[in-house]
């Protein structure tokens, strides 16, 4: 994922069962959930601790041009 014109920057907000993910958040997120997107490249969104529940995430982008290819869950 990453912006479709180089050099440019993306702004996007993911959410976890409708929230700020927190304590759950990826490294790539603060725990308000929002990010930059600045290149191309795989992007942690989430990272639940403990044990590994049902749940529901969205990401919101903030910004237009926004490239998106694959997703990995596991």
């Amino acid at each position: 994922m990453g912006p479709e014109t180089e050099g440019a920057e993306v702004r996007f907000r993911v959410l976890l069962d409708g929230d700020p993910a927190g304590a759950a958040h990826g490294v790539d997120f603060n725990e308000q959930g929002l990010a930059t997107a600045s290149e191309q490249r795989m992007y942690q969104v989430i990272r639940q601790p403990g044990s590994i529940d049902d749940r529901t995430f969205e990401i919101e982008f903030l910004d237009a041009g926004v490239g998106v290819y694959v997703f990995t869950l596991g």
